[in-house]
């Protein structure tokens, strides 16, 4: 266990290390970086506290993961990338199953067909368990939307792809690139697409974990979805 334990380890610490040097957006401010941070110093990460689960392949989803990984390019990803790499096989990554939705929502053949994720911290976590934060990895196909959607629990998002869409609310959608970090308030809408490249992020929940997400309907989500081959 203790291999595993310290390469685990050591993809939670590089992600610590980039929340201090990342680029603030969507929202985001010191504070909403300082605040993950923060959850992470109160987290227990000892190696008695290791829930050590037996690993899952990312399975169909492998080839993509991998070249998610090696875009990991940016200077301030390097690092990571390197931690991220050596523990991959390490994890248990899994397709969200409507597991955060109610099982009716409108999530879209995209979302539920190319998603990916493996929890570093939270309940039921491989690395360590928390009740009420979560610390995990995520995949999303490329030339996919995950549509507007809100949940009650403070969110951030650390970009590692060399691109991403962005939209918060009612404005526009913004293209992001590697190291920044977005900031999601409780309920606040927002929705992500990703391009010719997977779209690879960490993610973290900060409290108050256990609300679905809920979906919110728009009227452009079809031309988004058919206009993606071509962005």
């Amino acid at each position: 266990m203790t291999g595993r334990y310290e390469r685990v380890r050591r993809v939670i610490d590089a992600i610590a290390d980039v929340l201090r040097t990342c680029t603030l957006e969507g929202g985001a401010t010191a504070e909403a970086a300082q605040r993950t941070l923060d959850r992470l110093a109160t987290t227990v990460l000892t190696p008695g506290a290791f829930a050590d689960l037996p690993p899952q392949s990312p399975g169909r989803h492998r080839t993509l993961l991998n070249e998610a990984i090696e875009h990991m390019q940016a200077p301030g990803l390097l690092a990571l990338q390197k931690a991220v790499r050596e523990a991959v096989d390490d994890l248990v990554w899994a397709e969200d199953q409507m597991k955060y939705y109610a099982p009716d929502a409108d999530v879209g053949a995209g979302y539920r067909d190319g998603n990916l994720h493996t929890l570093l911290i939270g309940p039921g976590a491989c690395g360590f368990t928390h009740a009420d934060f979560t610390l995990g990895l995520f995949l999303l196909h490329p030339r996919t939307l995950y549509r507007d959607h809100a949940h009650a629990a403070p969110e951030t998002y650390l970009n590692l792809s060399p691109r991403s869409g962005w939209r918060f609310g009612e404005g526009d959608w913004r293209d992001l690139g590697p190291g920044s970090l977005v900031f999601n308030a409780p309920m606040a809408p927002h929705a992500t697409r990703s391009y010719a490249q997977p779209f690879f992020s960490v993610f973290s929940w900060l409290e108050d974990i256990r609300d679905p997400c809920v979906v919110l309907p728009r009227d452009d989500w079809t031309e988004i979805e058919r206009a993606l081959p071509h962005l």
